[in-house]
């Protein structure tokens, strides 16, 4: 058994705390952070075009705001004018526009234009982390001609796309979606929080140091982190050492239920599994390793159980919630067992055990009785304060904010390829398996919903492919020895 806390290996600081930062470097009123933030963007857009047919000739266009970001732009366009490249700009607001960055631009070569021509790439360098809202009508008359006249060209934004914000991830429409997005000393949060919109992200350092992202609160485990924490065999454990888990899931009228979250919690560790509830059966004859019963209070001893997936919003069900919830041991709730919860919040009363709620954004809205709004983290530590419960919010950026407000993170999956009827049954699993080990319950969600995304990539495969649900619980090996394998040779020994 294991109880490890696990330091974020990447934080997403708020635009205050970025902003704190950088005051702190003392290198703002000279301008220094802005040279070398230009001359990052530069390089990166350099990268982009030798990997689409070289550098010189080629055209790049400028769409530049009145803000530091549309300096950054011109200053690196400037320096893209110094090698070759074919650099134009559009002034949103020509007489706010940065006079250094617009200077530099016109020594090197470059035009102020009226409007594009052809162009390989296109530049967002409209508002940077400080922009609220929506791409103001000229902005998006601009980004619209680009795509009409050069559909192909690349997007390059700056820090981040002009109408995402920055510390919510919220994309106000119209938005810049980017093929690739440069920021500068840490990641902000929209960058994992709307990755869609932001496209591959290219940090480049400035100098802000190794403390930028110092006191932030939202922060992901790696791949390595997970692989190297994942519970294997150690040189004396049996079975139950290794942790035993319940499953409460599946009914007559959803029995694929109890299959997909027994399967996975079978295929996460190598405990374990007991199973009770109506589809028996059908689970010992797809799973002949599970012990099973028909009732959770003849189960037998547990080290953590998963309540909730598929297994209806009757009487029958309500029992068994209830019956799960009176036991002294971690308990996962999901899917219908957040409904019924929401109707009998008393069940929570008497808890002293951790207790783990994994909803998606409608049973989100049932459990705390209002839609969930564009801060998801703020939402979700919200609902975790509200209930003394772990909070795993479902999505393609899976949020989980701990009980006892130490640690919020968040899993970008990097795909929609687990967005599958029965997806969210295979990650309660994998995740009530975990939790049986002894991981602390917002580790146990984090590292099961990573492993949870790259199963779905490796069912997926390449290029891609659609999946299901069965697909995914049968990659779920492959997916801990892909994490596994990132932590390096140590993890190969057996135990944490």
């Amino acid at each position: 058994m294991s109880n490890p806390r696990i330091e974020p290996d990447v934080r997403y600081p708020t635009v205050a705390q970025i902003r704190d930062a950088e005051a702190a470097t003392g290198l703002l009123a000279g301008g220094v952070l802005m040279s070398r933030a230009a001359h990052g963007v530069a390089s990166a857009i350099i990268d982009d075009l030798r990997a689409t047919g070289g550098v010189y000739g080629r055209r790049v266009g400028l769409v530049v705001g009145s803000g530091d970001n549309g300096g950054d732009a011109l200053f690196a366009g400037g320096v893209l004018a110094r090698r070759g490249v074919a650099v134009s700009a559009v002034l949103l607001a020509p007489d706010r526009a940065h006079r250094g960055g617009l200077a530099a631009l016109r020594a090197a070569g470059g035009r102020v234009v009226a409007e594009f021509g052809e162009l390989d790439v296109v530049v967002d360098g409209v508002v940077g982390i400080g922009g609220t809202g929506p791409l103001r009508p000229p902005a998006a008359a601009v980004f619209d001609a680009v795509g009409t006249r050069s559909p192909r060209a690349r997007v390059v934004a700056v820090d981040l796309p002009s109408g995402v914000d920055a510390d919510t991830g919220e994309v106000h429409e119209p938005a810049v979606r980017a093929d690739l997005t440069v920021t500068f000393g840490v990641p902000r949060r929209a960058h994992v929080l709307a990755a869609p919109q932001c496209g591959r992200i290219v940090v480049v350092d400035i100098g802000l140091g190794h403390h930028a992202a110092d006191g932030a609160v939202l922060g992901s485990l790696s791949d390595a982190q997970v692989g190297a924490a994942w519970p294997v065999p150690g040189p004396f454990d049996d079975k139950y050492r290794q942790g035993v888990v319940g499953i409460v899931a599946g009914s007559a009228r959803y029995p694929g239920a109890a299959l997909l979250c027994t399967g996975a919690a079978v295929a996460a560790t190598s405990g374990m599994t007991r199973y009770a509830g109506p589809a028996a059966a059908a689970v010992v004859d797809h799973h002949p390793e599970v012990v099973v019963a028909d009732e959770p209070e003849r189960a037998g001893k547990v080290q953590a159980w998963v309540v909730g997936p598929g297994f209806g919003t009757d009487d029958a069900a309500l029992i068994r919630l209830r019956t799960v919830l009176a036991a002294d041991v971690p308990v996962l709730v999901d899917a219908d067992g957040i409904t019924l919860l929401a109707q009998h919040r008393e069940l929570l009363a008497a808890r002293t055990a951790p207790t783990l709620l994994t909803p998606h954004a409608g049973e989100f809205a049932r459990l705390t009785g209002e839609p969930l709004g564009p801060d998801r983290v703020a939402a979700v530590a919200a609902c975790a304060a509200e209930f003394g419960a772990t909070v795993l919010l479902k999505g393609r950026a899976t949020v989980i904010a701990a009980a006892d407000h130490s640690q919020v993170l968040v899993n970008e999956a990097g795909s929609s390829w687990a967005a599958t009827a029965g997806s969210g049954d295979a990650l309660a699993g994998i995740i009530g398996a975990l939790l049986a080990t002894g991981l602390q319950p917002a580790v146990a969600a984090a590292m099961g919903a990573r492993a949870h995304s790259v199963a779905a990539h490796i069912a997926a495969g390449s290029p891609g492919a659609p999946i299901g649900a069965s697909s995914l619980v049968a990659a779920i090996s492959d997916a801990i020895r892909t994490l596994r394998g990132q932590a390096g040779p140590a993890s190969s020994v057996g135990g944490i």
